[in-house]
């Protein structure tokens, strides 16, 4: 981990039971606790940006979605073609 950023967080105290009894029945020990909770907070963006992304494309047609993916596509490789040379 570059660069850490220390948190204070509080949990429900079954929360931290629960969680502390899991990582250490998966042999993890306390230190494991930060990764766990990094791993879990990308988790939960990611799927949380994912249905916002769904919600918001909801009414746009296939073809449209499919032509904006191909022209991002393109453009990334595009730019990563010409950083190489």
């Amino acid at each position: 981990m570059e660069n850490p950023i220390r948190w204070s967080l509080v949990v429900s105290k079954e929360t931290d039971i629960s969680l502390r009894t899991y990582l250490a029945q998966h042999g993890m020990r306390k230190g494991d606790l930060s990764r766990f909770v990094e791993e879990a907070v990308r988790w939960r963006v990611l799927d949380m940006t994912v249905s916002e992304t769904k919600a918001r494309n909801q009414g746009v047609s296939v073809r449209v979605l499919e032509n904006a993916i191909d022209e991002a596509i393109q453009s990334v490789r595009a730019e990563r073609f010409n950083t190489k040379r």
